[in-house]
């Protein structure tokens, strides 16, 4: 089966089956797309890629190329292969919901990333307990004199991410639909991005 480049629709998630030893390249198609990404165990979905975990399994607070990152069972899940941006992601923050938006004044119905992930993985018949702090691909959260600073990506068009799967997983990705803050961008417009899996190493 040839390796085939899949859409991530703006405001919406997609998942796909990386299996142990294969790789998922994700790309920030026009450079500006954070997009939360999460990693679940598809035979046992209480098992999930933790960023609290992970924090303290590297020791650090933003992985990078060659970092392995773990699950809620510490061991290990998928490995940062590569990345072409300048390396600024987050750990930290949730993913959205309806519930952020409610505080950032919307009163209607919002796309979110929580609800996104949950969806994504209906899709491929993955039910997951919990939605866990994404890894938040090209988010740019700088924390200045204790608080958190919402900046715009500084990652440019077609900059992309290599992981590699250490057990079978399944990538749920979400290209983010926040549009009230200037985390995608100045234009605070969301866009698509894109992901291709990759074959064994």
């Amino acid at each position: 089966m040839s390796e085939q480049l899949v859409t991530i629709p703006a405001r919406s998630g997609k998942a796909a089956l990386v299996k142990a030893g294969q790789r998922i390249k994700i790309i920030n198609t026009h450079g500006a797309q954070i997009v939360d990404t999460w990693a679940f165990n598809p035979c046992d979905p209480s098992e999930y890629l933790s960023m609290q975990h992970t924090r303290a399994y590297l020791d650090k607070v933003i992985p990078s190329a060659g970092d392995t990152l773990v699950s809620n069972r510490r061991r290990p899940m998928l490995q940062f292969v590569e990345d072409t941006s300048p390396g600024v992601h987050d750990t930290l923050i949730a993913a959205c919901d309806i519930y952020r938006y409610i505080g950032l004044g919307v009163t209607e119905y919002h796309d979110n990333c929580q609800d996104n992930m949950y969806a994504a993985l209906r899709e491929l018949g993955v039910n997951a307990p919990t939605c866990p702090s994404p890894l938040n691909l090209w988010m740019n959260t700088p924390a200045k004199d204790n608080a958190i600073v919402w900046l715009p990506p500084v990652s440019k068009p077609g900059d992309y991410v290599v992981l590699e799967a250490a057990i079978d997983c399944v990538v749920a990705m979400s290209a983010c639909p926040q549009d009230i803050i200037p985390i995608n961008g100045e234009a605070c417009k969301p866009t698509e991005a894109h992901f291709v899996v990759l074959g064994e190493a």
